[in-house]
């Protein structure tokens, strides 16, 4: 897993498995694994999945080609609600990116540090 600016403004943390690395055949699956994990975790609360690909598709928006589907998963933490601020950075969400022969998962770097770590520690137990 590596960190990364996005656009020069987003630190993201993002990881590309080969199709052969995951038991997961496809985005529905590890999506359902994910949302598995946040159901089982004392903390975090699951909020919905948003299709990514068909909304684009509905608006006639644009594709990359390379792209076979894209989800998120997006729940929250919730630990703690010190300033009205923090509703700005909440919820979370993982991306699920569906290229010919790899995934892409990835997220937004959160403000607090064990929530990137429980997040990072999801996606690397997908393999």
């Amino acid at each position: 897993m590596i960190k990364k600016q996005f656009k020069e403004i987003y630190s993201i943390y993002e990881i590309i498995y080969n199709k052969e690395e995951l038991k997961q055949q496809s985005v529905d699956e590890i999506i359902a694994d994910l949302k598995q994990m946040i159901i089982d975790h004392p903390v975090i609360a699951y909020i919905d999945t948003f299709d990514q690909y068909q909304q684009t598709k509905r608006v006639n928006g644009e594709i990359n080609p390379a792209i076979r589907a894209a989800q998120n998963i997006i729940f929250c933490f919730g630990m703690e609600l010190p300033t009205p601020e923090v509703l700005a950075v909440r919820p979370r969400s993982i991306g699920v990116c569906e290229l010919e022969e790899s995934y892409v998962i990835n997220f937004m770097e959160a403000p607090n540090a064990s929530a990137n770590a429980t997040m990072v520690e999801m996606i690397k137990s997908l393999k």
